[in-house]
């Protein structure tokens, strides 16, 4: 065996509390290096004459990502401790692996040698909200969602949809719009809502904040939003807010008094300024967003900016009942302030969500102290890159979402945000240059993935789009330039999410194949009661799927009816199947 290979920790995606009793295990090895893997666990404290007195459970092979092979289990140790190691097997030798290194022999003289799960403690286990589970959300960017109340439309704000979306210009979209299309989303089926920033800015986008306590005036004001979320609970959708504490907009009081006061200002300890007097030009003397002089970071170190902040952060949930925060550029705010904005939060409401926008590894946040979850942006472009733009085979997207699901507990993957398309990136029709069916399978495998996925708003009647800013166009309402089809086909993907839980999270997700040459993909998800079958062709050319399981019978869902399986299952360029097999 490669020993270089074999990895474990314990702690974080490794070794984890999944509930009160249970524990969670993976151990890393390299890919086809392994043929058999045992778990060797007991207590610290149970001992006889012989020596220290331990167990064997077999693990099973939860994956590879085209390096390394995982393997899972899962395990009650009686009181809650656990001393632990792995046996591993193949044709050639048997190893012990501890925290110590590699024995022929299990050790049994001193459980020091073993790695060491002290306490299954209740306030270590990740808690998320259990409704993330079951919610598809849907993005809404206010500005271009609906002009309802063309009265407080700004300045200059054109005709609705009249012309390209630029950086600078305004359509008028605000709440009452929302409000008067809300059953285009109760129909499509969302549970739930997630805001771009609604709080009073300068820009379109409105992540240049002015004040985080007052909605712009261009929406509307409380009263209206009040109604708006009273709306959304009542058809049982959820709402979420974007807050960016990052960093502030340039006409944000304090950092105007600044500009204004220099180094009398009260409020110069609340941004990273590097020296007096403060310039905004040509390059920015103080810590920005990026390079932006318009964004100046905020100093959540300092104490009147962390309660200004938390403060927010109470009062829109207190005063609005809105049920959780998506935090913007979220990796560059300290960890000290995100565990006290969680402890704030959750002591208003415990099931509020709370989600980061991270693009890379989250693991540091992702530990029960700050965030429920994070943006799946590894997810993300996986997918687009075999669905949308066929860029990589099926082989390389299994290992790109193998990597994901084992990069992180299970827990955090039930509720991880599984996005395709967002204000930030291309349409994702347009990613795929306008070939739907291609669309269709992104989706597909998006809503039967695990975790919570979002819509990005639009993209359900088939709207286009480049980068930022094209991607932020007026939503289409003639229903005549509506793809009616495609809207059609997600609703049916959401109500199959809803009708089979195993389709949503109660199931283990598994790829049984995935055709480096055909291009096509099969994976089931499966619980103790139900077991569906997913195939999916992402070529333009018929394929042959062979089925050597003994399966005769099984219900397609798609279609709803009885099928007849053979030897082999053709399916047409671009094509699926979903079979409930038991």
């Amino acid at each position: 065996m490669q020993l270089e290979a074999i990895y474990h920790r314990p702690k974080n995606n490794f070794a984890y509390a999944y509930n009160e009793k249970t524990l969670h295990i993976q151990l890393r090895v390299k890919k086809n290096d392994v043929e058999k893997v045992r778990l060797l666990y007991g207590d610290p404290y149970h001992w006889n004459k012989d020596g220290w007195i331990f167990s064997y459970k077999d693990m099973t092979f939860s994956g590879n990502d085209g390096l390394f092979d995982y393997w899972f289990v899962e395990v009650s140790p009686e009181f809650r401790r656990m001393r632990y190691g792995f046996e591993l097997t193949n044709d050639d030798e048997s190893i012990i692996y501890t925290e110590k290194g590699f024995f022929t022999e299990a050790p049994c003289d001193d459980v020091a040698y073993y790695f060491c799960f002290p306490f299954l403690h209740q306030a270590d286990i990740f808690r998320a909200p259990e409704w993330v589970k079951d919610t598809v959300w849907y993005q809404i960017f206010p500005e271009r969602f609906a002009n309802g109340n063309p009265s407080i439309n700004p300045k200059n704000t054109l005709p609705w949809g009249s012309t390209e979306p630029l950086r600078d210009n305004f359509f008028g979209g605000d709440f009452e719009g929302i409000i008067q299309h809300i059953d285009h989303l109760v129909d499509l089926g969302v549970t739930g809502i997630y805001f771009t920033p609604i709080f009073k800015a300068f820009s379109n986008h409105k992540y240049d904040t002015i004040d985080y306590m007052e909605i712009d005036p261009q929406f509307g004001d409380k009263k209206t939003f009040k109604r708006l979320v009273d709306i959304c609970h009542q058809h049982g959708i959820r709402v979420m807010l974007d807050a960016v504490f990052n960093h502030s907009g340039f006409y944000f009081g304090p950092f105007q008094d600044v500009l204004e006061n220099q180094e009398k200002s009260k409020y110069k300890d609340w941004f990273h300024l590097r020296e007096f007097p403060v310039k905004t030009t040509p390059v920015p003397n103080y810590d920005t967003f990026a390079f932006t002089e318009q964004m100046p970071k905020l100093n959540t170190e300092n104490e009147e900016v962390k309660k200004y902040l938390l403060d927010v952060a109470k009062y829109w949930i207190e005063e609005f009942d809105i049920d959780g925060w998506r935090l913007d550029v979220a990796n560059e705010v300290d960890h000290a302030f995100w565990r006290e904005f969680r402890k704030t939060v959750k002591s208003i409401k415990p099931d509020a969500y709370i989600l980061g926008e991270i693009w890379h590894d989250s693991m540091p946040w992702l530990q029960g102290d700050q965030f429920d979850a994070v943006m799946n942006y590894p997810f993300t472009q996986g997918a687009l890159d075999f669905f949308a733009k066929g860029k990589i085979s099926a082989e390389e997207f299994k290992n790109v979402i193998t990597n994901v699901l084992h990069s992180y507990p299970k827990n955090v993957n039930e509720v991880a945000f599984n996005l395709l398309g967002s204000h930030d990136t291309p349409r994702i029709l347009t990613l795929a240059d306008g070939n739907k069916d291609r669309i269709k399978l992104l989706l597909l495998f998006q809503l039967s993935f695990i975790g919570t996925p979002c819509i990005y708003y639009g993209d359900e009647i088939g709207m286009t789009g480049g980068q930022d800013p094209g991607c932020r166009k007026c939503m289409i309402w003639d229903q005549e330039k509506q793809d009616q089809e495609l809207f059609t086909f997600v609703k049916h993907l959401i109500q199959l999410r809803k009708q089979y839980p195993v389709f949503c999270n109660d199931g283990e997700f598994r790829f049984l194949e995935a055709d480096r040459n055909k291009n096509y993909l099969v994976y089931q998800k499966q619980s103790k009661d139900e077991t569906l079958l997913f195939m999916l062709n992402n070529s333009d050319k018929e394929v042959e799927i062979p089925f050597v399981n003994g399966i005769r019978t099984a219900l397609d869902l798609w279609n709803n009816c009885q099928v007849e399986i053979e030897d082999e299952m053709d399916l047409p360029p671009f094509g699926f199947a979903i079979w409930k097999i038991k």
